[in-house]
């Protein structure tokens, strides 16, 4: 089963700010969305689902640095990146 990426203009803007501030990411995103459409339970991905207040969102990992906080609604096959960043920055 393959998952639809769901992306909102409030994920875009943060995704092109975060891009311009980190270019050199934009091949190690690219890739690490083709593989959470594919499976997100992918090793590489390290998808966990976070504590505290991102209790409800999952998070996956672009690299050791910077992540992506999505919402991942497995019943639907939808996946809704919600923000991205290193784990300080991130929401």
């Amino acid at each position: 089963m393959s998952y639809k990426i769901i992306i909102t203009e409030t994920y875009l803007k943060k995704l092109k700010k975060f891009l311009k501030k980190h270019p050199n990411v934009l091949e190690r995103y690219i890739k690490t969305v083709e593989i959470l459409e594919v499976n997100p339970q992918h090793p590489s991905l390290r998808l966990h689902k976070l504590q505290g207040r991102l209790g409800e969102f999952h998070s996956v990992s672009i690299n050791m640095e910077y992540r992506v906080v999505i919402d991942f609604i497995i019943n639907e096959g939808e996946i809704i990146p919600i923000d991205i960043g290193t784990h300080d920055e991130v929401y």
